[in-house]
């Protein structure tokens, strides 16, 4: 994780100044590792909505729910945020070559700002990947393939032939520039809610990598002494047959342990049965005194059409969070004054069952690469 020299930001970074600043995840910049300006690459992310829920809010027992839109990014997801800061380092650096594994929409989130800087991009997903996301990254321009196992079988293929193809690995945990842009997410709501934060968060959490950032965000925004008090309480949602931080929390362990089976949950951006920063989203938990829910797919359907009532096109992964809540509220976890934030990190209609284009080649290892 990049580390920032905080009085230097503290005096170029005030409140003041980030009202003058335009309506972009880039308001930011001095939280963000791209030192040259020139080489940013962006599609306008960022700054998306922080909707109040009141009329749900007062038919269950919880002070306040506000939903942060995500699906309102250029790529309908909030995978545009990371890529928008990785694809600028690599444009820094010169490097003309990217690939990531991916659920989905970091495929087409790279391929889009691939496409933007320049840059080759090479995408790996799953074969049952919803075929909306294979034929957005094709249509980017992305060379796409689909592979015959989960997402970190994709992630073997990239490190297996990043040597002779010459490709940067952006996979979660591979490098900064992701972390650092999903960051922003915590950033922008903190100043969307007049510099305080929420008693709890629900985020879907797959790889993590968005759960980690709104956490550093926080741990930043209190060392500027822009927000003060207590850190929100962060639960991590998962669905129901993949569920490896569930099941750790379940445990008490510090570890992540993969499930031994395949996993039998659908195919989303929370299907990552081995994140590869698991032991620090532990530790968030901890920290927080959060904890991790897991759902069924059923109830992630039924909670995806209360916030469609609501007029806000939900992901799976937005549907999971809305229906977590609905379990803690019965639980007890959250309290009757608590204020809430859920994420909704991607729009619902990228998942439409369109099938994926049939010229696009499915392979099980590097070496079936033509």
């Amino acid at each position: 994780m990049v580390e920032y020299d905080l009085d230097r930001v503290k005096a170029k970074m005030t409140r003041e100044v980030l009202q003058r600043r335009p309506a972009s995840m880039w308001r930011y910049r001095e939280l963000l590792p791209v030192q040259n300006q020139q080489a940013v690459v962006s599609l306008g992310e960022g700054w998306t909505p922080l909707l109040s829920l009141d009329r749900w809010a007062k038919s269950l027992p919880v002070g306040q729910i506000w939903v942060k839109r995500e699906e309102q990014n250029p790529t309908g997801s909030f995978k545009a945020r990371g890529f928008s800061v990785a694809v600028s380092l690599l444009q820094e650096r010169s490097i003309r070559k990217a690939a990531v594994p991916s659920n989905g929409n970091a495929a087409s989130a790279l391929a889009a700002y691939a496409a933007r800087a320049g840059i080759e991009a090479y995408v790996f997903v799953p074969q049952d990947c919803p075929g909306m996301f294979v034929r957005e990254a094709v249509s980017f321009g992305a060379s796409t393939w689909l592979v015959d196992g989960l997402i970190h079988d994709a992630g073997k293929i990239i490190e297996d032939g990043k040597k002779e193809h010459g490709w940067f690995n952006v996979g979660t945990a591979k490098e900064p520039g992701r972390l650092e842009g999903k960051k922003t997410m915590g950033l922008e709501m903190a100043e969307q809610m007049g510099w305080q934060l929420p008693d709890v968060i629900l985020y879907p959490t797959g790889g993590g990598s968005g759960l980690i950032g709104i956490w550093k965000a926080f741990r930043e925004l209190k060392a500027l002494g822009l927000v003060q008090g207590e850190m929100p309480r962060f639960v991590s949602v998962q669905e129901e047959g993949c569920t490896p931080i569930v099941d750790a929390v379940k445990k008490q362990t510090t570890q992540v342990i993969p499930p031994a089976n395949p996993p039998a949950s659908s195919p989303t951006g929370v299907r990552v049965p081995r994140p590869p920063a698991g032991a620090l989203i532990l530790s968030i938990l901890r920290e927080t005194e959060g904890t991790a829910v897991a759902v069924t797919a059923e109830e992630i359907a039924d909670a995806q059409r209360i916030l469609g009532a609501h007029g806000i096109s939900a992901s799976p992964e937005g549907g999971a969070v809305a229906a977590a809540l609905l379990w803690l509220c019965d639980s007890g976890f959250i309290r009757s004054d608590d204020r809430v934030v859920l994420f909704n990190t991607a729009h619902a209609l990228k998942y439409w069952h369109y099938p994926a284009p049939r010229e696009i080649s499915v392979i099980r290892e590097y070496r079936e690469m033509e």
